[in-house]
């Protein structure tokens, strides 16, 4: 084992994995999709972790040859723990990207961002030529916001600003989201703030608005993505 390697090679998935067996199941489906030659988008959440897995089975097995391009350290990680190589946007585009929700409403428009990797997950998302995303039934909802509010990713320096802007496009409540484990905001891995943010209704045209304020990086909300949803069940 190179010692470089040896920390990431002890890593454990963080929290609880609810619903394994069905999520095991859909993460085989994904991964049996796979070709040889495929560069592969990688979201975030415990679906993409055990689809990782079934990947690394692939490799191992059918010597098969991909590359996964990962939304967040966490996940990159794994890679590295379980051998799958991985590339960049700036050197390939996905040929397709999976990942999780935290709510889907019937038109398939999400919510993401508990995690905190909204900002590539999208990026992967819009640079992919096909999106799967995989969630359980608690997924589902009829109205987007009924669970959880929107993720705001903010530039630190513009958080007062940004605050009275979303006040003034009707948000019920903004909180900062805390870390856990040390003092103070979380963090994302671009270096900001995170807004936990909701709204009484939420139109089609709320992610771009949320967009086009000065400071805001990017939101959890994913309206009108070209995407297929799956269900483990």
């Amino acid at each position: 084992m190179d010692w470089e390697n040896h920390l990431i090679k002890h890593l454990q998935w963080s929290d609880s994995i609810i619903n394994r067996e069905a999520k095991e199941h859909v993460a085989r489906e994904i991964a049996a999709t796979a070709k040889d030659g495929d560069v592969i988008g990688a979201g975030s959440g415990s679906t993409v972790y055990l689809t990782l897995f079934e990947l690394s089975r692939r490799i191992r097995e059918e010597h098969l040859h991909i590359e996964v391009i990962p939304a967040s350290q966490e996940i990159s990680m794994s890679c590295i723990q379980l051998g799958i190589p991985q590339t960049t946007l700036w050197n390939k585009r996905p040929n397709w990207t999976f990942d999780g929700a935290d709510e889907v409403d019937p038109q398939q428009n999400l919510i993401k961002g508990r995690g905190g990797a909204m900002f590539k997950e999208k990026l992967l998302i819009r640079s992919s030529r096909k999106t799967f995303i995989i969630i359980d039934p608690s997924k589902r909802v009829n109205q987007l916001g009924s669970k959880f509010p929107i993720p705001v990713e903010v530039f630190p320096d513009s958080l007062t600003y940004v605050e009275h802007e979303l006040q003034r496009l009707g948000a019920s409540e903004i909180v900062l989201r805390p870390a856990h484990g040390k003092d103070g905001p979380i963090f994302t891995e671009n270096g900001n703030f995170i807004l936990d943010t909701r709204f009484n209704y939420i139109d089609s045209s709320l992610e771009e608005q949320l967009k086009a304020i000065t400071g805001v990086i990017e939101s959890g909300l994913f309206i009108g993505y070209d995407i297929e949803v799956i269900v483990a069940e």
